[in-house]
C-alpha cells in the first residue's frame, strides 16, 4: 500500500542544545482507499528493541491523516543520533524515514549561535530595500544557489521566504474582497496573472532544490494578503495558496513547514475584534495545513511590543500555532518592559500552550532615511548572550545584509561582506560540542 504523502519532522531540527526538548513528529496521508491499522515506531540510532522510543498503532478509513508526536529531552544525549521512523501500513510493507539529530552540551536552551535567516527575494519596502533591492532583483538561479550555500556555512541551516506574493496593503485600508487580489507571485502561480519583476522565474523552487542537497530546512511562505489581516476572506487566500504551494513545492525533502507572512504586533492586534480575528484564523487554519502535511509546524512572526495587552488571547492563539517567531526585543518602547521580560512572558505563555519560541533577530540597523543596513557583530553577538531561552533563532535577513567574499552580486554592499567574515570567524569559535569555547568568544567581542 502507497501513501500520498508520508513524512518525519523534527521540531526543533538538528542541532539542539542539550536544554531542549524535540517534537518526533509523524505524518502520513493514506490512499483515499485506505483502510485498517497502521503501525508507528520511532528508534532512537538503530532499529533494535534498544533503539525504540515510542510505539503506536492507529487506525485509518477513508484516507485520513495520520499522526503521532513524541517528546525527546536532549538532556545527556550530546553528539550526533538519528531519528529513524518506521511507518508500517495495514499491507505490511514498511517504510522507513531517517532524520539527523545533533545535540550540543549547553547550559540555555539556545545553542548560542544564529541557527537560519528569513530570505525576501525582493524587499517589500523600496525605503527599507535601497541598498540592496537593485541587486536582488537581478540574482539568477546561480545566485540563489550560491546564497543558500554560503547561507549554510554560516551554519543557519534554516530559510524563511518573507513572502511568495507582493501586495502591500493593510488591514483596514483595502478593498480586496470587493474588488479582488492583485498581488503579484514570485513564482508560476495559477492563481494570479501579476509577476514579480525578478531575474530567476522561480527563486523557490531554486532554493528548494539547493537545500535539498544540503540538508537545509525551509518553510513555505504563505503571503502576503496583506499586513496583519487575518480576517475571514484572508484566511480563504492562506488555504488556496497553501495548497498550490504544498502541490507544487511539497515534494521537495527540503520543505519544513508554513509560513505565515502577514506578522502582528505584540499586543495581536489593534481592538478586541482583530484579536479574535487572529484567533479564529490558526483554529481553522492549522488543521488545514495539516490536512496536507500532518507533520509539518506553522509558525508566525510577531512583533514582543506591548505584549500584555494580548494576554487574554495569548494561550487560544498559541494551543493552534507550532511556531511563535517574535522580533524586535532590543528596541522596546520607553512604556514598556526589557526585552528579557517580554521574552520570559512569551516563553511562559508558549510553554503552557505547547507552542515553540523561536527569536527573529534583528541582523540591520536604520540609517536616517530608514534604508536596512548590516549591524556589527557585536550587536549580534550581545542579543545571543541576552536572549538565551529561544531553542532557534532566525535572524532577518540574509540577502542584502550577508554575502560572501567574491559573490557575482553584493546587495547591501562591502558592509556586508564584513559581517560575513566577522561572524563566520565567531562561529568557528564557537562550532563545538563544549559551550565554554562560545563563552570566550562572546566575551571577546565585548571586549
Amino acid at each position: 500500500m502507497q501513501t500520498l504523502y508520508h513524512g518525519l519532522t523534527l521540531l526543533p531540527p538538528s542541532p539542539i542544545s542539550t536544554k531542549a526538548t524535540v517534537e518526533l513528529r509523524i505524518g502520513i496521508l493514506p490512499e483515499p482507499t485506505s483502510t485498517g491499522q497502521w503501525e508507528l515506531c520511532l528508534y532512537l540510532d538503530e532499529v533494535s528493541p534498544a533503539g525504540l522510543l515510542a510505539q503506536w498503532r492507529r487506525d485509518s478509513h477513508d484516507g485520513a491523516p495520520i499522526a503521532a508526536t513524541h517528546v525527546l529531552h536532549a538532556h545527556g544525549l550530546e553528539g550526533a543520533h538519528r531519528i529513524i521512523a518506521v511507518v508500517t501500513p495495514p499491507d505490511g510493507e514498511a517504510l522507513q524515514i531517517e532524520k539527523p539529530l545533533e545535540i550540543l552540551e549547553r547550559d540555555t536552551r539556545s545553542t548560542g549561535t544564529i541557527d537560519g535567516a528569513f530570505s525576501g527575494f525582493y524587499h517589500w519596502s523600496e525605503k527599507e530595500g535601497r541598498l540592496w533591492n537593485a541587486d536582488i532583483a537581478q540574482m539568477t538561479e546561480a545566485d540563489w544557489c550560491h546564497l543558500m550555500r554560503t547561507q549554510h556555512d554560516l551554519g543557519m541551516s534554516v530559510v524563511v521566504p518573507q513572502e511568495a506574493f507582493r501586495n502591500e496593503c493593510y488591514v483596514g485600508r483595502h478593498t480586496l474582497e470587493k474588488d479582488g487580489y492583485r498581488g503579484s507571485a514570485y513564482y508560476p502561480s495559477r492563481l494570479v496573472t501579476g509577476r514579480m519583476p525578478i531575474a530567476c522565474s522561480d527563486p523557490l523552487e531554486t532554493m528548494l532544490a539547493c537545500a535539498d542537497d544540503l540538508g537545509m530546512q525551509v518553510f513555505l511562505p504563505v503571503g502576503l494578503y496583506a499586513w496583519f489581516d487575518f480576517t475571514p476572506a484572508s484566511l480563504a487566500w492562506h488555504k488556496e495558496v497553501t495548497r498550490e504551494l504544498w502541490e507544487r513545492y511539497g515534494h521537495h525533502p527540503s520543505v519544513y513547514g508554513f509560513y505565515v507572512g502577514e506578522e502582528i504586533g505584540g499586543d495581536l492586534g489593534t481592538n478586541d475584534s482583530r484579536r479574535d480575528e487572529i484567533v479564529a484564523f490558526f483554529r481553522e487554519y492549522t488543521p488545514f495545513a495539516r490536512s496536507l502535511a500532518p507533520d509539518k509546524p506553522v509558525m508566525l512572526a510577531s512583533n514582543c511590543h506591548n505584549v500584555t495587552a494580548g494576554l487574554k488571547w495569548y494561550p487560544r492563539l498559541l494551543e493552534n500555532l507550532d511556531i511563535l517567531c517574535p522580533f524586535a526585543f532590543h528596541r522596546m518602547p520607553p512604556f514598556d518592559q526589557t526585552g528579557e521580560k517580554a521574552a520570559v512572558m512569551l516563553q511562559e505563555l508558549c510553554d503552557n500552550s505547547g507552542c515553540h519560541l523561536w527569536m527573529d533577530l534583528e541582523a540591520f540597523f536604520f540609517q536616517p532615511d530608514g534604508a536596512l543596513y548590516p549591524c556589527p557583530l557585536d550587536h549580534l553577538v550581545d542579543n545571543l548572550e541576552r536572549f538565551t531561552m529561544f531553542e532557534k533563532i532566525i535572524c532577518y535577513q540574509f540577502p542584502g545584509l550577508f554575502n560572501a567574499p567574491g559573490s557575482r552580486l553584493t546587495p547591501g554592499g562591502p558592509a556586508t561582506v564584513r559581517l560575513f567574515n566577522e561572524y563566520q570567524e565567531y562561529l568557528a569559535k564557537c562550532q563545538t560540542s563544549d559551550s565554554t569555547d562560545c563563552k570566550q568568544a562572546q566575551a571577546t567581542i565585548k571586549q
